[in-house]
């Protein structure tokens, strides 16, 4: 009874006690979950840091080997609104290609040029069957996107697991394209039609094509001995490293495994001003292309959340923006109607009556419920013994049959228990007689709240005016999480309160013995409700029993977070951070 007038007497005054605990796991301002402002602050949100690696080629003159090419990276990443953030990304990527249609050099092939009109083809000047390109182009660039999500646009779940993305950016890039033009003596490449068996009819079909490669990757000795050609005019460092401005495109998805960490696939176009990317700019003459080449990177990343999770939330790509709207409309929804109706007018409103027919004039208890007082199933109003003594065997009309009673408490009984419970206090000692509180503790918190100080400085004065009493200090939980994972925080909340009393009180650690329960005495059965969670996360005081006894630390892992300054067990930070089934 007294747990159930303490619950429903914190009920009433619980309002600003479970706008603190959803603020910790929501994030949002303290204003707007006390109603003195309309809308909610952009929470604190952790940095994105992620590698990538995937294939790489480039789309220009010469044909891209497939696979062939590979690419890897960095990008950092922060939200700047829900659905748009900003990344800086790094790369550095290997494409190679090979072609099966031959170049000639700008002097041969009557009456139209070819197209090996840079002075690094001079060695082919005089070669009728030319060239077949094939290149190796390194290329590494620095670039700031924006990031456009989606996933979170969808409001109708409380946390998006799939993210659908679009970027754009721009930066900087450079490369290198190495030609394999010389052979192992550094001479040109000779006969190759001859060599290659090349006719346009072979080189019209896709097996063709492919017998004219495997026959020039005979032929090529792979040593890529030669530097391409480069766009003249540009900026470089030196004279040596070519830098452009480059400009980046991609669509991808995300799935998010969890809080920390996401994996994604993602398609990324590259563009600069440059068409020599892979060494070859023109076919021939006559064919002067003004077409820049393209590169292509499918890559697939790994990223991971930064930060302590306790003191941010996931970034908020990940996050619905209604999600406090949405919690505090649901909320009002399940709120009753107020109805003061009293049907039965017995003092207890129809909402909380639970007897709503009691007869008039009847007492009853705080349910509403027809009292019985001395608990024999017949209530007062219809007993004729309200009062009747222990162990006796009742009539119909609540009289105890003293005649019949094999197990009655007798006087003397009765003076023993009450020896036993006030042993060690002098006569007229009213220790025994204190009603000790409890407090309570946020979600997977074990720090003492300053709330709850007045709480333990009475604990503290009963214990200093009584000094030879002892008192129980018993930790318990809701009922989320493991029972292992419970075991341990409420160990570590009792311990806290143990500390408190010791450090600030001085009490003799003696007199004070730690025991806990985890969630196996939940002050509030089948709880739903979080201020129904919050009424079981609890420290309970009260005086040691003969069979209380201190309980060791369990075994484990530690559990819950105490905070800056608090004095319990000690224990790390949790990672935990508003997910329903992490914490209690």
């Amino acid at each position: 009874m007294t747990r159930k007038i303490y619950f429903y007497a914190l009920l009433f005054l619980s309002g600003s006690l479970v706008a603190q605990d959803d603020m910790k796991k929501d994030q949002a301002d303290a204003s707007f979950r006390m109603g003195q402002t309309n809308y909610t602050a952009k929470p604190k949100n952790a940095w994105e840091l992620g590698v990538h690696a995937g294939h790489f080629f480039i789309d220009g003159d010469v044909d891209r080997t497939i696979p062939g090419g590979y690419g890897l990276g960095l990008h950092l990443r922060k939200a700047i609104h829900y659905s748009f953030s900003i990344r800086a990304d790094l790369f550095y990527g290997v494409a190679t290609g090979l072609e099966p249609q031959h170049w000639t050099h700008a002097t041969v092939g009557e009456p139209i040029g070819g197209g090996l009109i840079e002075k690094e083809y001079a060695p082919y000047a005089n070669n009728v069957d030319g060239w077949f390109p094939s290149h190796r182009t390194t290329q590494v660039y620095g670039v700031m996107q924006g990031v456009l999500n989606i996933g979170n646009i969808l409001f109708h779940q409380k946390d998006n697991k799939w993210n659908w993305y679009w970027t754009i950016g721009a930066g900087l890039s450079s490369h290198k394209a190495k030609l394999d033009l010389l052979d192992a003596n550094g001479q040109p490449y000779q006969d190759l039609l001859t060599r290659t068996g090349w006719t346009s009819e072979k080189f019209d079909t896709k097996a063709g094509r492919k017998e004219i490669k495997t026959a020039l990757r005979d032929i090529y000795d792979g040593s890529y001995e030669t530097e391409g050609p480069k766009k003249a005019g540009i900026f470089r460092l030196g004279d040596e490293t070519n830098i452009h401005v480059m400009f980046t495109s991609s669509v991808g998805v995300s799935r998010k495994l969890s809080k920390r960490i996401n994996i994604g696939l993602e398609h990324q176009v590259m563009a600069t001003d440059n068409d020599y990317l892979d060494g070859i700019r023109f076919r021939s003459e006559d064919d002067l292309s003004a077409d820049v080449d393209l590169e292509h990177y499918t890559n697939f990343r790994l990223a991971i959340n930064l930060g302590n999770l306790d003191k941010v939330t996931e970034p908020l790509y990940w996050v619905n923006p209604l999600d406090a709207t949405m919690n505090d409309i649901a909320e009002l929804k399940a709120r009753p109607v107020l109805d003061l109706t009293d049907s039965d007018s017995d003092g207890v409103i129809d909402m909380l009556d639970q007897e709503v027919d009691t007869p008039a004039g009847a007492t009853v208890d705080t349910r509403g419920v027809a009292l019985d007082s001395d608990s024999d199933g017949i209530a007062d109003y219809k007993d004729k013994e309200p009062f009747s003594p222990i162990g006796y065997e009742i009539g119909k009309d609540g009289i105890a049959n003293v005649k019949k009673c094999e197990s009655c408490l007798t006087e003397s009984d009765v003076f023993k228990m009450i020896d036993s419970r006030t042993a060690g206090f002098k006569k007229g000692d009213d220790c025994s007689k204190w009603f000790l509180p409890m407090i309570h503790f946020d979600l997977d918190k074990y720090k003492v709240k300053p709330e709850f100080y007045g709480h333990l400085h009475h604990v503290a004065t009963v214990l200093k005016q009584c000094p030879t009493a002892c008192v129980a200090v018993v930790g318990h939980t809701d009922v989320r999480n493991s029972n292992a994972y419970n075991q341990m925080l409420s160990f570590n909340r009792a311990q806290a309160a143990v500390d408190y009393l010791v450090t600030n009180y001085g009490i003799d650690r003696t007199r004070l013995k730690l025991m806990y329960g985890g969630e196996d005495a939940p002050m509030v059965g089948n709880s739903k409700r979080e201020t129904e969670h919050y009424m079981n996360r609890r420290v309970e005081f009260r005086l040691c029993e003969p069979t209380d006894a201190e309980m060791a630390r369990p075994d484990g892992k530690n559990a819950g977070s105490g905070g800056k300054g608090n004095s319990g067990s000690g224990a790390s930070g949790s990672i935990f951070k508003g997910n329903k089934n992490s914490g209690y």
